[in-house]
């Protein structure tokens, strides 16, 4: 399977868990850990990027939205009405998933690692 393939698997069940999944673990964690490897299989679909580089970019852009989340930044622009807004950006700022955008490109590296190292074999 190639990244673009990935990535558009891991959207689509990044949606079903936005619409059908409404629990304390599965939604928030389950799908900030997958947000961050949906980004990195679309970087390194559209990239030459390696690996950590990739890993390194989707996991700054992810703490970086979350900062603008602790800015607050949908009430800054006014955006507070507009639903996607709401959803892309965020609107609450939590330790926790920076924890899972941490876990998730953990995984994707040690997914990388493994993977190589069956090719060299």
């Amino acid at each position: 399977m190639n990244y673009l393939t990935a990535a558009l698997v891991i959207f689509v069940l990044e949606v079903l868990i936005a619409l059908y999944v409404h629990d304390d673990f599965v939604r928030p964690w389950g799908g900030d850990v997958l947000v961050v490897v949906l980004l990195y299989c679309f970087v390194r679909g559209v990239t030459r990027l390696n690996v950590l580089s990739a890993a390194l970019a989707v996991w700054v852009f992810a703490c970086f939205i979350e900062s603008l989340q602790y800015l607050q930044i949908v009430r800054v622009l006014g955006l507070e009405g507009n639903a996607f807004a709401r959803t892309i950006i965020g609107t609450t700022f939590s330790w926790s998933d920076i924890v899972a955008y941490t876990l998730g490109i953990v995984l994707v590296v040690g997914v990388e690692l493994v993977m190589s190292k069956r090719q060299a074999v």
